[in-house]
């Protein structure tokens, strides 16, 4: 019984919370379509052409889902932040346990990794074009150079984070250098390591659209930079909403289950 009322209670907050969020989101709506109606309409602060509207991003959004050209743009794009992400995970996670387990590594490589996480992701794309064209190829390759560096931070912090009794105890077991690592090390970094998947994702996704903005393929970076060519801020305001919507949902799907599932594990949640 007292299960079943704390379940109840669980819903109806997750409830509450949604409705509040929705109620949130559709203030903001309308206060933007205020804005727009007195900025541009009455007072003519702004001109139509540099200020987007709930109700032209809305013409933009049916216009663009009728003919296809949205969610085909999303789809590429998903699809090469996808494949250029997965590359990151590997190159990264490679990278941060050899420069963990190496001690000159350590001192020598790290601040340099470091400082090459700095630069901005579009400072990738002018040696993506000379070495691999204007081509999927030089997209991704902007995509792992946006990320993995970051991954490679991430899995070097969370291994160096492992409480040392659970190494010291692992050895005493008897524990062999892979056996520490698969069965202790790993495990017990698992949270922060899923904090810098989530990290890689979000420098990832973002370093996808610099790359995508200074091509010809088909995506929402090159969708973005159409409607700057036509001066259509709807269009250009709508990408932005997608590429916004699109990390929120990757982060919630994705990363916030994976977290939910690690803490319910391990009687956290």
């Amino acid at each position: 019984m007292q299960t079943d009322r704390t379940t109840d209670n669980k819903k109806g907050r997750l409830r509450g919370s949604a409705l509040e969020e929705v109620l949130f989101l559709f203030g903001v709506i309308l206060l933007w379509q205020l804005v727009y109606f007195v900025g541009v309409d009455q007072l003519g602060i702004w001109k139509s052409y540099s200020m987007p509207s709930p109700s032209g991003v809305f013409q933009s959004f049916y216009k663009m889902i009728m003919d296809g050209s949205l969610a085909e743009a999303t789809g590429r794009s998903l699809l090469r932040g996808g494949i250029g992400y997965l590359i990151s995970l590997v190159i990264g996670g490679i990278v941060g346990i050899l420069i963990n387990h190496f001690p000159f590594l350590h001192r020598n490589l790290r601040p340099l990794i470091m400082g090459i996480q700095t630069l901005p992701s579009i400072c990738w794309v002018p040696f993506s074009i000379l070495w691999f064209g204007l081509s999927q190829t030089a997209i991704i390759f902007v995509v792992i150079m946006g990320s993995a560096f970051s991954i490679a931070i991430a899995v070097d912090g969370a291994i160096s984070n492992v409480p040392p009794i659970y190494i010291k105890a692992g050895l005493t077991m008897g524990a062999s250098k892979r056996q520490m690592y698969r069965r202790i090390i790993f495990p017990a970094a698992l949270p922060e390591l899923i904090s810098g998947m989530k990290q890689g994702w979000s420098f990832a996704w973002r370093a996808l659209m610099s790359g995508e903005v200074m091509t010809t393929s088909i995506g929402l970076g090159q969708t973005l930079i159409t409607g700057r060519n036509l001066a259509d801020i709807n269009q250009v305001m709508l990408v932005m909403i997608v590429i916004v919507i699109v990390g929120i949902l990757i982060d919630q799907l994705i990363f916030a289950n994976i977290e939910h599932k690690i803490q319910k594990t391990r009687g956290l949640a």
